[in-house]
């Protein structure tokens, strides 16, 4: 078994599917009421288990929200940034993409001490992310205008590399579980694409996962078995896709333009989706833990 896959294995919670058999799965409710964000995108859960979502009751914040669905600020961004994606490191910070001003920034989550981790000025606007099991961090970067795109890649000490130039309006974007798959969606283009990943963080093998005739995407997030859950903005679903690409089903949300994906819950089935037009965040049950709460119960990192 390869050290990177190791920890997914270890982790998985014993009688997951036994207890997904005594309960409704696939049927969305909502977590918060409407109208409470604005924008609002991430979403991210921390390893003690609170959500977290960006632009709460207006840009430039973001907010926390409990098991219940009671969400508060957390904290607000200086200098005009605005957040889009968010994703937690494995020491526990939170890493937030700045679209306005071309940052990946960084949370200290006990001090609610902002730095930046990395700016690049060539960035038309960082908006998911992903992150490895090694801490580096992919970045989808679109330039809506002219339906086009770029693939960053930022190592755990703050240097960025280009990826790919070129691309389509580059979207959602994820690790596979066993971390040797690098996914990236093209909104207006509506194609998957996946990429062999390196150890390295270098990406090879370009090919498509899966296109859909109608409807936009967004961000999407895989479990602890490979699959890949994709928000199709618009349409209001999200659709479960097979690691070979076979859509699997779609869950039918109340809100029509989802933006983005998580999980999270006490044994990581439950996924949250951000929901732009109802300004909230929606839930429903799967069978299968994320990859998202795995990653936040690996072994901590040697060297303190």
């Amino acid at each position: 078994m390869n050290l990177r896959a190791r920890w997914i294995l270890f982790l998985l919670v014993p009688g997951v599917a036994a207890m997904a058999q005594d309960e409704e799965l696939y049927i969305s409710r909502d977590l918060t009421p409407p109208d409470e964000f604005k924008a609002i995108e991430g979403p991210a859960v921390s390893a003690d288990g609170v959500l977290y979502a960006v632009n709460f009751q207006r840009q430039g914040t973001i907010g926390s929200v409990t098991a219940d669905g009671h969400a508060q600020l957390f904290i607000e961004l200086a200098d005009g940034s605005i957040g889009n994606g968010i994703r937690f490191d494995s020491r526990g910070a939170m890493l937030i993409a700045d679209y306005a001003n071309h940052n990946v920034l960084r949370v200290d989550m006990a001090t609610r001490t902002i730095d930046t981790l990395a700016h690049e000025p060539g960035m038309n606007q960082p908006n998911d992310l992903a992150i490895g099991a090694d801490d580096r961090v992919y970045a989808s970067d679109p330039n809506w205008g002219a339906s086009t795109g770029q693939l960053w890649r930022i190592d755990p000490d703050g240097s960025v590399a280009l990826l790919e130039s070129g691309m389509g309006t580059t979207n959602g974007i994820e690790v596979s579980a066993d971390e040797r798959t690098l996914y990236v969606n093209e909104s207006a283009q509506r194609n998957v694409w996946a990429y062999d990943l390196s150890a390295k963080g270098e990406v090879s093998a370009k090919r498509l996962l899966v296109r859909f005739d109608d409807f936009g995407m967004d961000g999407m997030r895989c479990d602890t078995l490979g699959n890949l859950y994709i928000t199709r903005h618009g349409k209001g679903t999200v659709a479960k896709v097979s690691p070979t690409g076979e859509l699997l089903r779609e869950t039918e949300l109340t809100g029509q333009q989802p933006t983005n994906i998580a999980f999270g819950g006490p044994d990581g089935r439950t996924a949250y989706v951000t929901v732009n037009d109802r300004g909230n965040i929606e839930t429903f049950r799967v069978e299968t833990p994320g990859r998202s709460w795995a990653l936040r119960r690996r072994p901590p990192p040697s060297g303190g």
